[in-house]
């Protein structure tokens, strides 16, 4: 049976899990979930989501949400496909959860709080709170600079091979650059890692939507 990927086409967390599927060249069926009509809040959406969210995965009768669980789960039962993207040895898989850590605490916060007030809160009929996207790039700036730092050493956030680490990042990333902002270009180390990630095959596959 077909794994069941459950979300909107174009929302962050669902090409997060299409990414890493992708990846690891799982095959997969989409079933839309139409977050304009509400159908994430639905009961029969959220029987199998109950905080009403996109994506969830039904492997077999697995059901599994939150996009990063979703994606260590593919990247573990797929081991043995596509590209390697978690560790095994105990030191990699230290280096890999700091920085699997790093994107949820020093980058998620920032760039999901800018996509909001710069694109997603006029979707639902709100307005950029200005002060707060301002504070908000400000402090995106200072993460990115740290960044900088630590790919002036090694090619990617958990070494020198790629990792879920990495690929967590794309889809907030380019929902600001497709809004013109550019935090990656002015800082060398970021823009080559950037490049690199954001060029790869299973990115470009969905990166328009599912």
């Amino acid at each position: 049976m077909v794994l069941k990927l459950y979300g909107f086409t174009t929302s962050t967390c669902t090409l997060r899990v299409a990414v890493v599927l992708k990846e690891k060249n799982v095959p997969f069926e989409f079933i839309p979930v139409d977050l304009t009509k509400g159908a994430h809040k639905a009961p029969e959406f959220t029987a199998y989501q109950p905080f009403g969210q996109v994506p969830y995965i039904d492997d077999n009768g697995l059901i599994l949400y939150e996009s990063r669980a979703i994606c260590r789960y593919i990247a573990a039962k797929y081991a043995s496909q596509g590209t390697p993207l978690l560790p095994t040895d105990p030191t990699a898989t230290a280096l890999f959860e700091q920085a699997a850590s790093t994107e949820t605490s020093n980058y998620d916060p920032f760039v999901s709080g800018l996509a909001w007030e710069l694109k997603f809160a006029m979707w639902f009929g709100g307005k950029t709170d200005e002060a707060r996207a301002k504070l908000l790039q400000s402090q995106l700036s200072a993460k990115l600079d740290v960044y900088n730092v630590i790919l002036g050493k090694q090619k990617y956030l958990a070494g020198n091979d790629i990792t879920l680490a990495d690929l967590f990042h794309l889809p907030y990333g380019s929902v600001l650059l497709g809004i013109g902002l550019d935090e990656f270009s002015s800082r060398p180390n970021v823009a080559r890692w950037w490049k690199d990630i954001s060029s790869r095959a299973s990115w470009e596959a969905v990166k328009g939507g599912i």
